[in-house]
């Protein structure tokens, strides 16, 4: 019965290695997709220099951004 228990945890064991390898090869695939591809960044820091929004300009952003939801 001993024996049992022994094969059944190194098959466990062995299983959950193989799945931690998938992991990791999954995680390799999504960042190798989500690096940048070499284009160029276009910051947008500054694009609204001296533009005052008010509380009004947002409400009416809003309303017509979610006309058909209950925001």
């Amino acid at each position: 019965m001993k024996q049992i228990v022994v094969k059944d945890t190194v098959d466990m064991l062995h299983k959950i290695k193989t799945i931690e390898k998938e992991i990791m090869d999954l995680k390799l695939s999504v960042l190798k997709k989500l690096t940048p591809s070499g284009k160029r960044v276009i910051k947008l820091k500054g694009i609204l220099k001296d533009v005052n929004i008010t509380n009004e300009d947002i409400a009416s952003a809003k309303k017509s951004l979610y006309s058909k939801t209950e925001i």
